[in-house]
């Protein structure tokens, strides 16, 4: 039995757990409602703490809900609020944690480890993760991944043997899902698509920046504190700076352990204060409420779907989009790989 029928998911489909605000318990809840898997991205633990609650409550009795922990930002306090909540999934991005591993499994939680290699897989099977995420280089926000999705969901189920794996990167419609199933994922991750709902805390000017873009970037600009890969669309700041000129990338390598310092709510501050002109750039989006003049400075977390992605729905209008014809007994569907 796999992780999908495990945790009791109607569809194959995975909201992605996208931090600093952007899916918080709305979106996750919405996701989760609709029969789909709800992600919770991480966010400071009292607010974490909340929004796995409120994800629950939203989602309803029966559905399961997940969070994202990124592996620099993690801390023990994240892990404990995981296990309170009871959420069903745990996917760690950015990192290895063998001890938060052994933690959640011991309370029961399915734990899945990002990855973007087949390298990346063998470690994260020694450390007794539940499942895998292959993610493609065509995915947004922080990148593991460089080859594109479907050669990367190829390389990590070379090695996977038992372990089930999902897939990342690049999906805005239910074609691209039943490719990926087809292909051996276990189900599939989106992030764009559910950026572009009315539930995602995502800006109103970021929203419409997706609707209207084509253009996107693989930089470490925006990387002040976190030096990591991350896609994005085009803005004033890549126009200004590229993806990020030497002398960028070496303040950012330099900061790289003030970033897991300095506390989560924090996040929202720092694009209020970055300029253009000034190329000091942290990994904080755009979200609602901000001034719109973020919009030229955040990063605009995007993946290569956003050029096939035209429109905001809600949540569960984005779920139907990326399930029709993708529920379990659907024949496009491979068998579940044994657990």
């Amino acid at each position: 039995m796999g992780i999908v029928e495990r945790i009791a998911l109607e569809h194959p489909v995975v909201q992605a757990g996208m931090g600093g605000g952007i899916a918080g318990a709305r979106l996750a809840g919405a996701v989760s409602a609709a029969g789909a898997l709800g992600t919770v991205g991480i966010m400071e633990p009292r607010a974490f703490i909340a929004a796995l609650a409120e994800a629950g409550e939203r989602a309803g009795a029966g559905k399961p809900v997940a969070a994202n922990l990124l592996v620099p930002f993690t801390k023990r306090s994240h892990v404990e609020a995981c296990v309170g909540a009871g959420v069903a999934v745990v996917v760690l991005h950015a990192g290895r944690a063998p001890g938060a591993v052994r933690a959640l499994r011991d309370a029961g939680i399915e734990v899945l480890q990002t990855v973007g290699t087949a390298t990346e897989a063998q470690q994260a099977i020694a450390d007794g993760v539940s499942g895998l995420v292959a993610q493609g280089g065509d995915a947004g926000g922080h990148l593991v991944g460089v080859a594109d999705t479907d050669e990367t969901l190829a390389a990590v189920l070379k090695v996977a043997g038992p372990v089930p794996v999902w897939a990342a990167g690049g999906v805005a419609d239910a074609a691209d899902v039943r490719r990926l199933l087809a292909a051996g994922a276990e189900a599939v991750v989106a992030g764009t698509r559910f950026v572009l709902t009315t539930e995602c805390a995502a800006h109103p000017g970021y929203k419409r920046a997706l609707v209207a873009g084509t253009d996107t970037v693989d930089t470490t600009l925006f990387g002040f504190g976190w030096p990591m890969r991350h896609r994005v669309l085009v803005n004033a700041a890549t126009e200004r700076w590229g993806e990020g000129p030497r002398a960028i990338g070496a303040v950012n390598r330099r900061t790289a352990r003030l970033g897991g310092l300095l506390p989560l709510r924090l996040m929202a501050l720092y694009p209020r204060l970055q300029h253009a002109a000034v190329p000091v750039f942290t990994a904080g989006p755009a979200l609602e409420g901000m001034p719109d003049r973020t919009l030229g400075v955040a990063p605009l977390y995007a993946g290569r779907s956003v050029a096939r992605l035209h429109d905001v729905v809600d949540a569960a209008d984005a779920v139907a989009s990326l399930t029709r014809r993708t529920s379990p007994e659907s024949p496009a569907r491979p068998p579940t790989p044994q657990a």
